[in-house]
């Protein structure tokens, strides 16, 4: 049982993870932090040093602190990680003990820690950003931009297992709890932080495995979906260093989402709240087709998801129906459930690889409208390895 219940923590945080990806090379660790940054990452070994390294990868770590003070760690590689996870604990006035540094959803991680990271490596490359999501980074990205946030300083992006509509998940798992208004209950308990190797957590997912119609032998396949493709080895590695903690107040907005069948902003549960915030009784919502029609996406979504369904992933298409036909693609993998795309042992032939070609062909077409020597010089340094091939076309 105490390894099912680790698998079930880890699945329940997976909606609450994000990578965003193919960064350019920013500048050294700390450079632009007070030292409560440093201090903040002192205490544990830093993703690079943890994970990358050993696989023989170059590695960078640096810190960047957001608006509202929390201080994440962004990496030279393909993965940034949003507040409250173990690399990511740092804030310029508030301890993770502290209830306030929890009063957060992903409405402030598409205000706050997004621009913090586009800002930072814009501003240290002058380079535009390929962002490659999973599926909350999916969400937050699809809100970002539905505002027209980030446009100036983005190339492309690339969508894995894509949350935006949730309305109409089928894992039994998550259901149960947005049924159950779990999350809300752990919130009234005062427990603002979702650790999810926490006792407070693990009591919850027992009562979870308690449900009818969750049958938690099966933990993987009731949370995800029916995986076709995960090895115990990766799932055993990614186990080491995972689950992490989000807000409690992130999953309630989640749940919310559920409910109502919309995206929108955080409900605070009583119009005079809704006003006070917003200056409306009811949430704004995040408009879809607000999202420029021109904007290069590459979406990838799989036939045996369940909380990234396929219902759900064909309102997100209807409401990008005007998108520029040759600025969305989609691929669609029949076999593939939530997991497969980060995890799976054939995702570097079947997801990687495409999003790569994808990739690589909007800085050729970037490098086939420059005008000049300059821009192509330093639209060049930006092409992350097709640098002779995008000069070889500009010639042509």
């Amino acid at each position: 049982m105490a390894n099912a219940l680790a698998t079930i923590i880890l699945l329940l945080t997976l909606l609450c993870r994000s990578a965003t990806g193919a960064r350019t090379k920013a500048s050294a660790l700390g450079s632009q932090q007070p030292p409560s940054s440093l201090d903040a990452l002192a205490d544990d070994n830093g993703i690079c040093q943890s994970m990358v390294d050993p696989q023989n990868y170059d590695c960078e770590e640096h810190t960047v602190t957001t608006q509202d003070g929390y201080i994440l760690s962004l990496l030279k590689i393909t993965i940034a990680n949003t507040c409250g996870t173990k690399y990511s604990r740092g804030h310029t006035s508030l301890s993770p003990d502290d209830p306030a540094y929890w009063d957060w959803t992903w409405d402030n991680l598409v205000s706050s820690d997004l621009p913090a990271v586009f800002n930072y490596v814009y501003d240290q490359t002058a380079q535009k950003l390929h962002y490659v999501g999973h599926s909350q980074g999916t969400l937050m990205a699809l809100a970002a931009f539905s505002r027209e946030q980030f446009l100036v300083m983005l190339r492309a992006a690339v969508l894995l297992s894509p949350i935006a509509y949730i309305g109409q998940m089928t894992s039994p798992i998550a259901k149960s709890a947005v049924e159950n208004f779990l999350a809300e209950a752990l919130y009234q308990l005062g427990v603002y932080e979702f650790d999810p190797r926490g006792d407070a957590v693990v009591k919850l997912l027992q009562d979870i495995c308690q449900k009818t119609g969750v049958d938690c032998t099966y933990l993987l396949t009731s949370f995800t979906g029916p995986n076709c493709c995960l090895n115990s080895t990766i799932v055993n590695v990614f186990l080491d260093h995972e689950p992490q903690p989000t807000s409690t107040k992130n999953l309630i907005h989640l749940a919310q989402m559920v409910r109502d069948g919309k995206i929108s902003m955080y409900d605070y549960g009583n119009e005079g709240q809704n006003i006070e915030h917003y200056g409306q009784a009811t949430p704004p919502l995040y408009n879809m087709s607000s999202i420029p029609n021109n904007l290069p996406f590459f979406l990838s979504y799989g036939g045996a998801d369940a909380l990234s369904d396929m219902r759900d992933v064909k309102l997100l298409l209807d409401s990008l129906k005007d998108h520029d036909g040759d600025k969305l693609v989609t691929q669609y993998r029949v076999d593939y459930a939530h997991a497969d795309f980060v995890m799976g042992e054939n995702a570097r032939e079947v997801v990687c690889d495409p999003q790569m070609t994808f990739l690589r062909l909007q800085c050729v077409h970037t490098f086939k409208k420059a005008r000049s020597p300059r821009i192509l010089s330093v639209e060049t340094c930006g092409c992350n390895g097709v640098k002779r091939n995008c000069v070889t076309l500009m010639r042509v």
